[in-house]
């Protein structure tokens, strides 16, 4: 197995940005999505749990839709490939039953040696202090950093959008009786030429002031 060097990792992740306008002329490849696809999947998440769907969205007259949800961004539109990262809404035993037979499955073992594995999970999301919905929309922004940082390996740009209305991707994209509820979105394509943002300088803090070592 071959690992990016440093130098490549930084050079990509100061390479990517918030693309603000895609050259929607440009699509991604299928050999390129699919690994960002397996990207999402390979997120790790609390428990292994996996608490999300990821609704991946190129029908042209479903993203003509989605700026009216946007409050009329149009990188949704523009993009190559909308995905719409949502939680679950009520994650319980049942999912939790689901991710052991998976388990098993996968590994080969047995359900009963799962058992003290299924009562933890189980323990920690009927706790009465934990809101679940909230709890896994937590795990969806770690999906969603993966999704960004392995696009930037590729050389596909991004665009994370908190600034959509939930409820009504929803209803667009027809998802409202499915468990599951949209979080976020993120657009991935190519960076238009004429994008002024894709020449800016990045702002960050100095290394000394955010890392902190003891």
């Amino acid at each position: 197995m071959t690992f990016a060097s440093p130098d490549n990792v930084h050079a990509a992740l100061q390479w990517r940005y918030a693309t603000k306008k895609f050259d929607a002329s440009r699509k991604i490849d299928d050999a390129h999505w699919n690994i960002l696809e397996k990207c999402l999947v390979l997120t790790p998440s609390s428990y292994g749990m996996q608490p999300w769907k990821f609704f991946v969205v190129t029908d042209p007259a479903v993203k003509e839709r989605l700026p009216q949800a946007s409050w009329g961004q149009t990188q949704p539109k523009d993009c190559s490939h909308m995905v719409v990262l949502a939680n679950r809404t009520d994650a319980g035993p049942a999912d939790v039953d689901r991710l052991v037979e998976r388990t098993a499955l996968t590994r080969g073992t047995e359900l009963g040696k799962l058992a003290g594995f299924r009562k933890m999970v189980v323990g920690f999301l009927e706790h009465p202090q934990l809101q679940t919905s909230e709890w896994a929309a937590k795990q969806v922004y770690i999906a969603l950093g993966q999704f960004m940082a392995c696009a930037a390996m590729l050389g596909i740009d991004t665009c994370p959008m908190e600034g959509i209305e939930p409820a009504k991707y929803d209803e667009i994209l027809g998802i409202q009786n499915q468990g599951y509820q949209t979080c976020v979105g993120c657009a991935a394509g190519y960076r238009a030429d004429d994008d002024k943002y894709a020449q800016l300088a990045k702002v960050r803090f100095p290394v000394e002031e955010v890392i902190g070592r003891i």
